[in-house]
């Protein structure tokens, strides 16, 4: 029979690509998104979850009943509990609380415990969303802590899947690639397998304004002078994870709320696509970046599209929203005046 599966982990890869045709029309190069929100869990964390947890099973670390905890913004949260159900494990995860109510409630309804910790304090603090998930892990008898930030299987999931599918997909013409950095596991891994296969491969992170990871890039030290609040949820990090593999990344480039927050919904208006908040994002990264670099038409350039829209229609799909922030008010269709008006930074 195709396409029938023994459960919904069967469905986890394999996501397709699509070409954007009109928000990227002012870049000579062809431009394919590779569409996550394909993964049954709708992002791409999927393919760290199963790739983990697996690996885990086999060590023999987790057991009928064993625990699953972990740090998440959303999206890996919902790849481990949906995992965890298919499974038998149980789910406790640390969330920050730029989370949407709506991520913590589709967390809650796929059996997941949720801690709610504060955004904007140092990754060291014990109220830290990172510190909380280590200590309930200490405190959880019989259970594993993913730890995605610092876990090289995080990396090695996309060598092993993403990296190979854009390839082929591609059929080897890829010339750039580019994607947010949270974790940096997409990035890293799907980079390394490319780089492999072409090492003129050009590599480009996009980091979020009030990230420390691009000036990380640049200088080797870390400026906590970079670190303020934002609301683009995962990517950009106040820490350094071990899982983003900075030499293999040609660049960073960094984009702000606001300007991201304008292209997430173009890309839904413009090309039928209904992305996260990080789609607007890496975007915005590619544009700023074809304004800076010599793209030809000869360049075939792939951007990871890491999750579905459908987890941000009271966040940056919200005209309310987008008011509170102080973003243009008639945002939906004033897209051509801001981005006239507007320097891109």
């Amino acid at each position: 029979m195709t396409n029938v599966y023994e459960n919904i982990l069967g469905l986890i890869g394999n996501t397709p690509m699509v070409k954007l045709n009109t928000v990227t029309k002012d870049i000579p190069a062809t431009v394919y998104a590779k569409l996550e929100s394909y993964n049954p869990g709708h992002s791409t964390k999927d393919r760290i979850a199963i790739h983990i947890i697996e690996a885990a099973e086999e060590k023999g670390i987790l057991k009928p009943g064993s625990t699953v905890v972990e740090t998440t913004s959303g999206n890996t949260g919902f790849s481990l509990a949906m995992v965890c159900i298919i499974k038998g494990y149980q789910c406790i995860l640390a969330v920050s609380d730029k989370t949407k109510a709506e991520k913590i409630a589709y967390l809650k309804a796929l059996g997941a415990t949720v801690y709610i910790c504060p955004a904007n304090v140092p990754a060291d603090d014990p109220r830290s969303y990172y510190e909380v998930a280590k200590r309930i892990h200490e405190e959880t008898p019989g259970s594993i802590y993913i730890n995605q930030y610092f876990n090289e299987l995080n990396v090695d999931a996309h060598y092993r899947t993403t990296g190979p599918e854009i390839w082929e997909q591609t059929q080897g013409k890829i010339t750039h690639l580019i994607a947010c950095t949270g974790t940096g596991g997409t990035l890293s891994g799907s980079a390394k397998y490319l780089k492999e296969k072409n090492p003129d491969i050009k590599v480009i992170g996009v980091d979020a304004s009030g990230s420390i990871l691009k000036g990380f890039h640049e200088t080797g030290e870390i400026n906590k002078d970079e670190i303020h609040p934002y609301q683009i949820e995962g990517m950009g990090k106040n820490l350094i994870p071990s899982a983003l593999h900075f030499e293999l990344v040609d660049e960073f480039v960094r984009v702000n709320d606001e300007m991201s927050a304008y292209r997430t919904r173009e890309i839904a208006l413009k090309e039928a696509i209904m992305g996260g908040y990080t789609t607007g994002a890496v975007v915005q990264g590619l544009i700023q970046y074809g304004i800076s670099h010599e793209l030809s038409t000869e360049d075939v350039v792939v951007a990871i599209f890491p999750d579905h829209g459908s987890r941000y229609i009271t966040k940056v799909y919200s005209d309310q929203w987008m008011a509170e922030q102080g973003f243009l008010n008639n945002c939906v269709h004033n897209y051509e005046e801001v981005f006239k008006t507007e320097f891109v930074k």
